[in-house]
């Protein structure tokens, strides 16, 4: 047996404890977890740059700007533990640390010391098209290894992320009466 070989067995000897029995087979259970992780982490970005917005709301509609991110972080950070248990039924594992999620993510940062108000519900706006887009994509994935349980729940976040961008992108109308 070769190095290599070796130091494969190796590794899936580590990571037999956390295998997860399903009839999905080797190839979905890799597909499907790292759709999902890159689902997970794009999750994290949007809620933390969310969170961030809202506290850092102001202007002479904060009151409702700050209630509707903060309600819209709720509803995002609610999709984490139902990604990442969903990545562990179907016999894969997940994000581990921010570290993970930083090189994962595909929604940026925003580490502006000031943001607008309509440059953060702009930019929210997008970042949930973003993520639709980026279910979408994952929801393809399930789909082609017949997963049904994971394409169900990413059919309600994409309805979720749409409705969020519909209100983000209604809430800028104001700014430009």
């Amino acid at each position: 047996m070769d190095r290599q070989q070796q130091q494969q067995n190796a590794r899936n000897a580590r990571m037999a404890p956390l295998r997860t029995p399903t009839d999905l087979g080797e190839k979905a259970t890799k597909d499907i977890s790292a759709a999902l992780n890159l689902v997970l982490a794009d999750v994290y970005s949007i809620y933390l740059k969310t969170k961030n917005f809202h506290w850092h709301m102001s202007g002479t509609h904060f009151r409702d700007l700050h209630l509707l991110l903060d309600e819209q972080a709720e509803q995002i950070f609610a999709m984490t533990d139902a990604l990442a248990e969903r990545v562990r039924k179907v016999g894969g594992t997940t994000l581990r640390s921010i570290g993970h999620i930083a090189r994962l993510q595909r929604i940026p940062d925003n580490d502006a010391e000031f943001v607008t108000p309509q440059d953060m519900l702009s930019e929210l706006c997008d970042d949930n098209r973003t993520l639709t887009a980026a279910l979408r994509t994952a929801h393809e994935v399930c789909q082609e290894h017949r997963d049904i349980a994971s394409a169900a729940l990413i059919e309600v976040w994409i309805d979720e992320s749409e409705k969020r961008s519909w209100f983000l992108y209604e809430a800028t109308r104001q700014f430009h009466s």
